[in-house]
């Protein structure tokens, strides 16, 4: 909500109440509610409409519980609300506080609420999506932080979901430049899902900024993520999609970023990769192939603001063997029969090799007994 008016905190508190009821009421969603507030303006006159008004715009059943008093489930959970703003860096976000991100506000159908912790300003702020495989290649998520670090440096937010791979890579990317991170979830804002990502999420919600549309204690369905990703790419000027198999979530993100008038990006890969289908399938429809943040940031005619090194520096390999193996390997997946042939090595030497390499950062193992160089 917006920052109380000590002088009329009674309205404020109206204000609020009106609101969480409007998001609460049984049958009002996104849609119904965007009909509601056209017509009447504020929640507060929705609930002093009459019957016969409202029922031009919903069905029976909603009418009167928009004119009953509110139910006791709805004031418990009121009361849970406010106990949430209480704490530092929480906020409740209706479609007219400054803070609520503005191309959001620009969709058809708008999210009724915001619940957001940590950096509500960044919510406003230019942004490009980055978004990818739950499970990533580790050449993916390098690729995925590399390129957010540079969007971030360049003073862009980087906005993903919150996801194992891709999306986590991304988040900690963003989370090394200026322009931060923000992280859209498909539960309530005061869970944190998956649990593997719970010292990323306190880290953005200290440095960055969490945000839902679900009501607190919203637990994790796959209904809810579709509907996240409409965020995702309603907030951000642009979407790169780093890795993606055929049916991929993110190519939802994608395909709903396209209907919004907003920029594709696509990361190529391996034509033998499962998780480089759903980025060819991208370019050949018409999203833009990026190899350097440059095929993004000149697009979206930003500039750089900081130059970062956006990666550990990779082992030094002084290993003849292990540089050999390095070059027969290349970039492309590769079977350990195949780079015994390549480089001659017994099986022996080469499954040393092999894991040397593998615990130095510098190749990693594949489903099916394959392995591919990282390069970082």
């Amino acid at each position: 909500m917006q920052d109380t008016d000590p002088a009329n905190p009674v309205s404020q508190a109206e204000r609020l109440a009106a609101w969480v009821r409007l998001e609460q009421t049984p049958g009002v969603g996104p849609g119904t509610a965007q009909r509601l507030l056209s017509r009447f303006g504020t929640p507060q006159s929705i609930f002093s409409a009459s019957h016969l008004s409202l029922r031009e715009l919903v069905s029976d059943s909603v009418a009167r519980a928009l004119c009953d008093p509110m139910p006791h489930a709805c004031a418990a959970y009121l009361d849970t609300v406010r106990d949430w703003l209480a704490q530092p860096g929480h906020h409740l976000l209706t479609p007219d506080h400054p803070a609520f991100p503005p191309l959001l506000r620009a969709l058809a159908m708008p999210p009724l609420l915001l619940y957001a912790a940590g950096r509500a300003e960044l919510l406003s702020a230019p942004a490009v999506a980055v978004v990818g495989s739950r499970n990533a290649t580790g050449q993916g998520a390098a690729n995925a932080r590399a390129f957010a670090s540079a969007l971030s440096g360049a003073g862009l937010t980087i906005v993903s979901g919150l996801a194992l791979g891709i999306d986590a890579a991304a988040h900690d990317g963003g989370l090394r430049g200026p322009g931060s991170t923000v992280a859209v979830t498909g539960t309530g804002a005061d869970r944190i899902y998956p649990r593997r990502n719970e010292a990323l999420a306190r880290r953005i919600a200290e440095e960055g900024c969490i945000v839902s549309e679900y009501p607190l204690g919203t637990a994790p369905s796959p209904g809810n993520f579709p509907r996240r990703n409409r965020l995702i790419s309603g907030m951000c000027c642009a979407v790169l999609v780093v890795e993606a198999a055929a049916g991929s979530g993110s190519l939802i993100t994608a395909r709903l970023a396209a209907e919004q008038g907003r920029d594709v990006f696509a990361i190529p890969g391996s034509i033998h990769s499962p998780l480089s289908k759903g980025c060819h399938s991208l370019i050949r429809d018409g999203a833009t192939l990026v190899d350097c943040v440059d095929d993004i940031l000149i697009p979206l005619q930003v500039a750089p603001l900081a130059t970062l090194d956006v990666a550990a520096p990779e082992a030094a390999i002084r290993d003849a063997g292990q540089l050999a193996l390095l070059d027969a390997l290349e970039y492309e997946p590769s079977g350990a029969d195949a780079l015994a042939a390549l480089t001659g090595s017994d099986p022996g030497t080469l499954a040393g090799q092999l894991l040397a390499l593998e615990l130095a950062g510098h190749l990693e193992r594949l489903p099916g007994g394959l392995f591919q160089r990282v390069k970082r």
